[in-house]
């Protein structure tokens, strides 16, 4: 089994790539954007269901190989 250090090195490399593939993908057509003034909200719904379904089938496969 991992020990501590090397796990959080891990997941510390993955939110990075994460971080920087989530700046390309971040606002693909069907999120909602609304901006009035000063005041801007964002909410990606279309990215998040994305995302949602790629980690599906990831964790599946890597399921499939347990």
């Amino acid at each position: 089994m991992m020990n501590a250090g090397k796990l959080f090195i891990l997941l510390g490399i993955i939110f990075v790539v994460i971080g920087l593939i989530w700046t390309f993908v971040g606002r693909i057509p069907g999120d909602i954007s609304f901006k009035k003034g000063n005041f801007s909200f964002h909410f990606p719904i279309m990215t998040s269901i994305v995302v949602s379904i790629i980690l599906t089938l990831v964790f599946y496969i890597l399921g499939k190989f347990r």
